[in-house]
């Protein structure tokens, strides 16, 4: 068993086209290091709906350029079958680790397949490459990056023509493709031969910006902002400039683009500390700002965090569906019209706030290749800080739009001597408080998230908290209007709560929401002590039930 794995690095090796994956492996073949060899030759990376995603290092198992390759003359392939002889493949990155190799090796492959091939001038935010997708006319596009996850990682993400991101049947049939490719000695890549395209298509996406705004909107809310070490800030600048917003104030350490993400443990506004740095920036700044905003590192999820209290040290991030609902309020106050849709993890209240409206709302699975695919769509949002709100433009989350338009609304909410949490006391008396809260655990072993899937199908709660669950779903099985997904879903008296593995991380995600009547403001404060206690003994009965 140790030789047929020994032989299999080596046939690995002696197609690796990487100087430095190809030292790497050799390193682990003259060892003998049959555990970390079998770790990476256990299977390979698949292929899905989020394209690849995955630890740098050698092997089929990890993120490499012929891992990259491989996936690149599939989609090729794909692309060809499907009619799109030389149609154009645009393809962007992030500042991640190998991020500009692995966008290289892409154009090669498919310039060598007789597809054209154009690359962004530099590293750019995710939502540029989906608006060059559709702006450009392309029949593709591709975006090297891994999001929030940590600096060890990176990843491919597939656009099809219309913008958005690839759903099934296209991620099986681009995986077969990958799946055919008998060798890379096989596929074509050529020094030369694709476009570097300039800038005008950044000047482009900016100028598309603008249609987010209302004409004669107050621009008068000061911002904290933080990149992540992403690629957001010169773009979020630009927006900002254009806009007339006044110029945000930097929390410099973590401006500029950085592949080691050196001040946070994993670069994402959600998790613990990695706004400690943002709200320091917000108390030493004068005048004070208004609100924080955050981008990840590639640009396509937007956090937010306003002053909770009169102490200038009280802030406080917004939870996703916050923001979502923010959002819907501010758009439907403009008078948009269309479909406002969400995920199934998302908070129940943009449906609330749609049917006061009088406007279509869907859920759909999670992730932006669903939201994005919804008939009519004017606005989508999910909890994970994605927001959709120009649809038209880009068909995906897009971090600096939503940005804008969270300041547009605040800077409304200034002129009128209130504020975003006036406007969220305004919609829970409107339409019952709704409180979010999830219960997500990271592993390093990926069967303790099967493990705790299948307890809960085989000895499956009755009730959390004290409430009875009155309706269970399996979404294994779809349901009306969704098609099948790994998750769980569970309906209380006055609360919800669904069960999934992350597509795209090492976690078991649970979703959580309590729904209380509200009937004046001054209720507020017991209705969101109750429904905090409530989440609290939510997540203390579903860790007890899923064994986690």
């Amino acid at each position: 068993m140790h030789d047929e794995l020994i032989a299999q690095a080596q046939a690995w090796l002696t197609e690796d086209p990487d100087p430095e994956t190809r030292t790497e492996l050799a390193r682990l073949i003259d060892a003998q290091d049959h555990t970390e060899l079998a770790a990476r030759f256990s299977g390979t990376l698949q292929f899905g709906t989020a394209g690849l995603r995955g630890e740098l290092g050698a092997g089929p198992m990890r993120m490499n350029s012929s891992v990259v390759i491989r996936a690149a003359a599939g989609l090729a392939a794909y692309l060809k079958k499907q009619g799109h002889h030389d149609g154009l493949v645009v393809i962007g990155y992030d500042a991640r680790h190998k991020s500009r190799d692995f966008a290289r090796d892409t154009a090669a492959v498919m310039t060598g397949a007789g597809l054209r091939a154009a690359v962004l001038p530099r590293p750019l935010p995710t939502p540029v490459l989906a608006f060059a997708t559709r702006h450009l006319g392309a029949v593709a596009g591709v975006e090297v990056t891994a999001s929030h996850n940590p600096p060890r990682d990176n990843g491919y993400k597939v656009y099809l023509g219309d913008g958005s991101q690839i759903v099934p049947p296209a991620d099986i049939d681009i995986a077969a493709e990958i799946a055919a490719v008998p060798s890379l000695t096989t596929v074509r890549r050529p020094t030369e031969g694709w476009e570097t395209l300039d800038d005008s298509v950044l000047d482009a996406y900016l100028a598309r910006t603008d249609a987010v705004l209302s004409k004669d909107s107050p621009r008068t809310a000061r911002t904290v902002y933080t990149a992540m070490h992403g690629v957001g800030k010169d773009v979020l600048l630009a927006a900002f400039a254009r806009a007339g917003f006044p110029e945000p104030a930097l929390v410099t350490e973590q401006a500029d683009p950085d592949p080691d993400f050196p001040t946070v443990a994993f670069p994402n506004p959600e998790e613990p500390g990695a706004m400690d740095l943002a709200f320091a920036k917000a108390r030493a700044t004068t005048p004070a700002p208004d609100l924080i905003i955050a981008n990840d590192p590639d640009a396509d999820r937007c956090a937010v965090a306003v002053q909770d209290g009169k102490d200038r040290a009280d802030w406080r991030m917004l939870r996703g569906d916050e923001v979502g609902a923010l959002l819907a309020a501010h758009l439907v106050r403009r008078g948009a019209t269309g479909t406002f849709a969400e995920s199934i993890v998302s908070s129940s209240l943009l449906g609330r706030i749609a049917e006061k409206a009088g406007l279509h709302h869907v859920e759909t699975l999670t992730g932006f290749k669903w939201i994005a695919r919804a008939e009519g769509l004017r606005y989508g949002y999910e909890e994970a800080l994605g927001y959709c709100v120009d649809p038209d433009g880009v068909r995906d989350k897009d971090g600096i739009t939503a940005a804008l338009l969270i300041t547009e609304l605040a800077s409304q909410l200034k002129e009128e001597g209130r504020t975003l949490l006036d406007l969220l006391d305004d919609l829970a008396v409107e339409h019952g408080l709704h409180a979010t809260d999830q219960l997500s655990v990271r592993v390093e072993d990926l069967s303790l998230i099967t493990a705790a899937m299948r307890r809960l199908r085989e000895q499956p709660p009755t009730g959390l908290a004290g409430l009875p669950i009155t309706r269970t779903d399996d979404l294994t099985q779809g349901t009306d209007t969704l098609p099948p997904t790994d998750g769980l879903r569970y309906t209380l008296d006055g609360a919800r709560v669904i069960v999934r593995p992350s597509g795209t991380e090492p976690k078991l995600k649970c979703y959580l929401e309590v729904v209380l009547p509200v009937a004046t403001h001054a209720d507020l404060p017991e209705a969101r002590a109750q429904a905090t206690a409530l989440l609290e003994s939510i997540k203390r009965d579903l860790s007890t039930a899923a064994g986690i």
